[in-house]
């Protein structure tokens, strides 16, 4: 960083104090990029609780004087450690001073120092989703040796008319979350769901069970009466975990997790639950609801979706860069 301390700028760790002034940058950023804000204090302040991640050690912010003007954050808070990701942002008016590459290098040097945790002869990547459309990240993180491995779409669905109804497979039926009782099966059968994803490593449970706990207690828009649970006799066949608001587009609902474990899939289970939530988001006086998903997953999840009337409204690809060859430990085919 001491390219651009000479420049003048401030680098230190952030803290919860600069909470208001990180969303505004990152909202002055989305909008540059995407037209809206994408951000709030809500959702970043529990991101950063997250457990295992340390606001002192796992991010920068640069200042201009007092005011916020760049910011990286970087991830590796799950065993075992091979797959580390980082996101930053640099105030639009503070581009071209080498701000974002000093963000990047600081990202990569805290990434080379979590490898010896990993398994001697596991591959070790680091990767950042960017939108579609900056393009000026994409020049950045290819000059540096990334590479897009994977896209990724923003879905939505607008309630124009009636929802469908949802057509429930023999021996299913639906219940709402108990945030006391249903914890550890939902950890379990969500683990279990995403297993066939792309990407996925496997974590350790109780470091999961932390951060579902962590999830629940500090996000304000956590609903229980939204965590919908189709059950078949005492077991979680699958989920799908709302809330009443998107980020991004109040006016939305959304949909956080989407999983349905093996033995149910191929029955409709993930397209009824998905319809059972749109109906009571609906009825809750959402104009839509939208989700996020791998444009070309590997259980056809993308499919489901569009066959739920859901359409990709943007697309974020994933830029990745191997640190350390050896045996690919996340999941790339089924």
């Amino acid at each position: 960083m001491r390219s651009i301390e000479r420049l003048g700028y401030t680098v230190r760790p952030a803290t919860f104090d600069d909470l208001p002034a990180a969303v505004r940058l990152f909202n002055a950023c989305s909008r540059e990029i995407l037209g809206v804000d994408q951000a709030d204090q809500n959702a970043v302040r529990v991101e950063w609780g997250t457990p295992r991640f340390d606001l002192s050690t796992d991010t920068r912010v640069v200042c201009d004087g007092d005011r916020l003007v760049g910011y990286v954050e970087f991830w590796d808070v799950q065993e075992p450690h091979v797959r580390y990701h980082f996101w930053g942002r640099v105030d639009p008016g503070h581009r071209g001073r080498g701000i974002g590459s000093a963000l990047v290098a600081w990202a990569e040097e805290r990434a080379a120092a979590s490898i010896p945790k990993a398994p001697a002869d596991a591959l070790v990547s680091l990767g950042q989703g960017i939108p579609e459309a900056d393009d000026d990240a994409r020049r950045l993180l290819e000059s540096r040796g990334y590479r897009r491995t994977r896209s990724f779409y923003r879905m939505r669905v607008d309630f124009d008319g009636a929802v469908p109804d949802a057509n429930w497979p023999e021996g299913i039926r639906v219940r709402t979350f108990d945030p006391e009782a249903d914890l550890d099966a939902l950890v379990r059968a969500v683990r279990e769901a995403f297993r066939d994803h792309w990407g996925y490593v496997e974590a350790s449970l109780d470091e999961e069970r932390a951060s579902w706990r962590q999830w629940i207690r500090d996000d304000d828009r956590f609903d229980p009466s939204l965590w919908f649970l189709a059950v078949d006799g005492p077991e979680i066949a699958g989920a799908c975990l709302c809330q009443a608001s998107d980020t991004e587009n109040p006016s939305l609902g959304w949909v956080n997790v989407l999983g349905v474990r093996r033995r149910w899939r191929r029955r409709g289970l993930a397209l009824a639950l998905l319809r059972h939530s749109f109906s009571v988001l609906r009825g809750r006086g959402r104009s839509g609801a939208g989700l996020g998903v791998d444009a070309t997953s590997l259980t056809g999840a993308h499919r489901v979706y569009e066959r739920a009337g859901m359409r990709p409204e943007r697309r974020t690809d994933a830029m990745e860069k191997i640190l350390r060859a050896g045996v690919d430990l996340r999941r790339q085919t089924l």
